[in-house]
């Protein structure tokens, strides 16, 4: 028999077998000695009765009262703590809801009064210009001046007058009818330097459909009067949306998009639509076509093309962040098809009718090419070539470690770079604010606080996109709730913004069910 098959199964070795076995009987030994001491010495006694006075039943069935009775006494102390807060939140829901009530009130009597003395300064206007008519006309003859309109009636097809109030005017339509009055607006002049700030809405169908933008607005105690609404290459002028937004009294925004109305944000490789195709004259017969339109819609509109060009996911966009072609599409690109297409409106005559927008995205989160201001630079068409100039700027997540939650901090850069390149009006044609991470309502506050502000008085006004969306953040499902409101605390500091006359923006009354 081999020494391995003699050794103990709890040791590899003979060796190491002899070592274990005395191991354990001096372990056996010394714990044999001290059971000895302890039950033989006096303390040992003691100690023993204890351990057996301890186990007992009647010592067990004490500390399990004791404990019972000490999770009952904190099971109620949750539920007290529950309570209050329960009520506490009720009384906080209740301020809210009277705060919002009493704010919303507030903002709904503004409006009135905003819109009263726009109609007294219109039907004194109308007045002065009769009394005018009437002194040229000899004013001897007999004739008494033709008595004013009564206030806030609208102007007659032939485009005189503004229903707005604001002098000149542009009128639309097939003339007076008994049935269906003559739709008006007030000159594009007047539209592009406005003496007041705009309050924008888009929503999902806006002007098609005012159902959101009027909850909403009736939630505010305020109308915006300015809609924007969004239309591809692949759609014909519609000029239902112009004249539905001027029946309303607000201001259509066009955001035009050179690829069709369909297709994804995440879709960047169009090749029918790049820059040169357009620049080429791909499109011109379409754009005529466009242009003509609108002239026989006669009503203003603001366009907004091809928005956010200094990024890096429209097929519009000119280079990656490498500084690689994104769809066919070369540095000075961008620049020359702008122009081109304000050619053509301007060679159909649709620029009398026609504001323009260019309205690149907030810097902060792109990349370093294209946050560089001599990049924004080179995207910029030209004064001559532009109305407005624009931001698209939103509070969304993933929020940077550094980040604030201000109106600075999403604008400042972008605004400094804005107003190295031109002095034109400036419009924050896209704006929101997610619910995520509870920053909303600070954020909103940031906002409104900063039309105060003397260094913004060049700031004419916004857009909300009023939707909540659904996309894909660093590859997680996320959605973001931009709506105003969203809840109760972010609409309560939305109208306390909107509402500050130091703001200066124009409100429009809700209209009456």
């Amino acid at each position: 028999m081999s020494s391995a098959v003699s050794a103990h199964w709890w040791a590899p070795t003979t060796s190491k077998s002899r070592l274990t076995t005395l191991a354990s009987v001096a372990f056996v030994t010394a714990l044999s000695i001290m059971t000895y001491v302890v039950w033989t010495s006096p303390g040992g006694q003691s100690t023993v009765q204890a351990i057996q006075e301890a186990l007992s039943p009647t010592h067990l069935q004490a500390e399990n009262a004791q404990l019972t009775a000490t999770i009952s006494g904190l099971e109620q102390k949750v539920a007290d703590l529950e309570s209050t807060v329960s009520l506490q939140s009720d009384q906080v829901e209740a301020l809210l809801a009277e705060q919002l009530e009493q704010k919303s009130s507030y903002t709904a009597l503004l409006a009135e009064a905003q819109q009263e003395l726009v109609d007294v300064r219109a039907e004194l206007d109308r007045a002065n210009a009769s009394l005018e008519a009437a002194r040229e006309s000899g004013g001897g003859s007999g004739s008494a001046p033709a008595a004013p309109s009564s206030p806030g009636a609208p102007g007659g097809g032939g485009g005189a007058g503004g229903g707005g109030g604001s002098g000149g005017g542009a009128g639309g339509g097939s003339g007076d009818s008994p049935d269906t009055p003559a739709i008006t607006a007030p000159s594009l002049a007047s539209i592009l330097d406005p003496d007041y700030r705009y309050f924008g809405m888009y929503t999902e169908q806006a002007p098609f459909n005012w159902a959101t933008l009027d909850n909403t607005a009736a939630k505010i105690g305020a109308s915006p009067n300015l809609v924007g609404y969004f239309s591809g290459w692949d759609e014909e002028f519609r000029a239902s949306a112009v004249t539905r937004a001027w029946q309303q009294g607000r201001v259509p925004m066009l955001t035009w998009e050179s690829r069709p109305i369909e297709s994804k944000n995440d879709v960047i490789d169009e090749p029918e639509y790049s820059l040169p195709v357009i620049i080429e004259g791909g499109f011109d017969d379409y754009l005529r076509q466009y242009a003509r339109d609108i002239i026989a819609t006669g009503l203003p509109l603001v366009i907004r093309l091809d928005h956010e060009m200094n990024g890096v996911w429209y097929p519009w966009n000119e280079v990656t962040s490498k500084g690689a072609s994104i769809n066919g599409n070369s540095r000075g690109d961008f620049v020359k098809m702008w122009r081109h297409v304000h050619d053509i409106f301007e060679e159909e005559g649709a620029n009398e009718y026609v504001g323009w927008l260019w309205s690149p995205n907030i810097v902060n989160n792109l990349p370093a090419l294209q946050k560089d201001p001599a990049f924004l630079a080179s995207l910029y068409p030209g004064d001559e070539y532009v109305d407005w100039v624009g931001l698209s700027g939103y509070l969304r997540p993933a929020y940077k470690p550094d980040q604030v939650f201000t109106f600075d901090y999403s604008f400042g850069a972008s605004l400094d770079q804005l107003r190295a390149l031109t002095d034109k009006p400036i419009m924050l044609s896209e704006v929101g604010a997610s619910e995520t991470g509870g920053h909303k309502p600070e954020w909103v506050t940031s906002f409104f606080e900063s039309f105060r502000q003397e260094e913004n008085a060049d700031v004419i006004g916004f857009a909300w996109f009023n939707l909540a969306v659904t996309t894909y953040v660093e590859g997680e499902r996320s959605t973001n709730d931009w709506r105003i409101d969203s809840r109760a605390d972010s609409l309560l500091a939305f109208i306390t913004g909107l509402s500050d006359p130091a703001a200066e923006f124009r409100l429009i009354p809700v209209a009456g069910p």
